[in-house]
């Protein structure tokens, strides 16, 4: 199998694949065409995107926790200059806005206070200017289920009167919380195709969170699964991939536009070179933040989704075997399509068996959806939404643009459960 990269990965790892330059020759024809007639605007726009003497901004990220601590993460930067996106953005802005993320300054070793009920943390970021770790409040968190926090920046400032702060959420899961899923973004939720360099490359550095698109149903099924058999639930959903913390805004925004539950992103350092490509990195990176999670929720049973595109079925069977009986089940998309991955999935989805857990393997996300049923983990009412919103996703309502997945809609059958 090809190394597990995250999308922008794959935008800045071009020299990879320069030992093939007949591949990258429709890609970079289509990509200059597309530019040619602005350069000007963009070499304005880059000379404005390294400005060194930009302000100070302070980017926060969604913890998690509970009634008496929280996780937090966050990010000091000097100002980026990327808004929300439009259904008018130019294939030029977007790709200047993709630039300018991956491109971000870092503040290094900057101090911050983070205030969150009445009591203030302080935490010093490292040399790529991220900050995180726990917090607790002054009084146990009794109330709701998202919570505000706020980031002040300490030091360093541009003026002496200077005021930079960031505002955060932190998720505390209810009391009617059946169990907690952890969900894979690339290739499971939004389509990435990280399989295929030059496909992910231009998804990515040409698009915005408006033209991304998701797996067909993949909102409504993870709604049911927030709702629950009862349908007032509240389980948490948490979002955990290799991509970097450069594009959280667009993951973030791409989940509202789509009506996706929001939850906790838990995204990783983007350090570009040969190592930071390796399959292992993506898997030390979900395995840590998954059993941080689960270590945190002692009391919850969980629901693990993936697709068949990286490792998340190996990934997930040894999670599995460290947290016996506490894994409802897994949910891999089959993306690949492959006898030899088949078969790979098999002989682990064996071994999961053996841990008391199930693999099931899906084409789509109503199979899926149909199984979880059956189980009484989400309610049969919300079947026909999963359906409609599948059909709308696959362009068969004139509701919604197509998304193009490579293939005809899929059958919606339920799916192969192996145990």
């Amino acid at each position: 199998m090809a190394p597990s990269v995250s999308p922008l990965h794959l935008c800045v790892s071009a020299h990879s694949v320069w030992r093939s330059p007949l591949r990258l020759y429709p890609y970079l024809s289509s990509l200059l065409g597309e530019l040619g007639k602005d350069i000007g605007a963009a070499a304005r726009a880059v000379r404005s995107a390294i400005d060194d003497d930009d302000p100070y901004e302070v980017l926060t990220y969604r913890g998690y926790g509970t009634g008496t601590r929280a996780h937090v993460y966050g990010r000091v930067v000097e100002k980026l200059g990327v808004s929300a996106s439009s259904d008018t953005d130019s294939t030029l802005r977007n790709l200047l806005n993709t630039y300018r993320r991956a491109d971000s300054d870092a503040v290094p070793l900057a101090t911050v206070g983070v205030d969150f009920r009445d009591r203030t943390t302080g935490m010093t970021a490292d040399d790529e200017g991220f900050f995180g770790g726990w917090i607790e409040p002054q009084d146990r968190v009794t109330d709701g289920e998202w919570h505000d926090y706020t980031v002040n920046l300490l030091s360093p400032k541009r003026t002496e009167t200077e005021n930079v702060t960031g505002k955060g959420e932190i998720l505390v899961p209810p009391g009617t919380a059946r169990f907690c899923v952890i969900s894979d973004i690339d290739d499971t939720v939004i389509q990435s195709r990280v399989s295929n360099f030059l496909q992910a490359a231009r998804t990515v550095m040409l698009g915005n969170a408006r033209t991304r698109l998701p797996f067909p149903g993949v909102a409504g099924f993870y709604r049911a699964l927030r709702e629950g058999a009862s349908g007032n639930e509240a389980n948490p959903i948490f979002y955990v991939s290799s991509s970097p913390w450069n594009i959280s805004d667009v993951i973030s925004e791409f989940m509202d536009i789509q009506k996706i539950p929001k939850g906790p992103l838990l995204l990783r350092d983007w350090d570009v070179g040969i190592g930071s490509l390796a399959s292992d990195r993506h898997f030390d990176h979900k395995g840590v933040a998954i059993r941080n999670i689960m270590q945190l929720y002692q009391d919850r049973s969980f629901i693990l989704i993936g697709d068949t595109s990286q490792h998340d079925p190996e990934i997930y069977r040894q999670i599995v075997g460290e947290f016996p009986s506490r894994v409802k089940a897994i949910y891999i998309r089959d993306v690949t399509r492959s006898s030899e991955r088949s078969a790979s999935i098999q002989r682990l989805a064996d071994e999961v068996l053996a841990a008391e857990s199930i693999l099931v393997l899906s084409e789509d996300t109503l199979g899926a959806a149909k199984h979880a049923v059956e189980q009484g983990w989400i309610s049969a009412d919300a079947l026909p939404d999963v359906r409609e919103e599948k059909r709308a996703d696959e362009g068969r309502d004139d509701t919604k643009v197509a998304t193009p997945d490579g293939g005809e809609p899929t059958s919606g059958d339920a799916p192969t459960v192996i145990e």
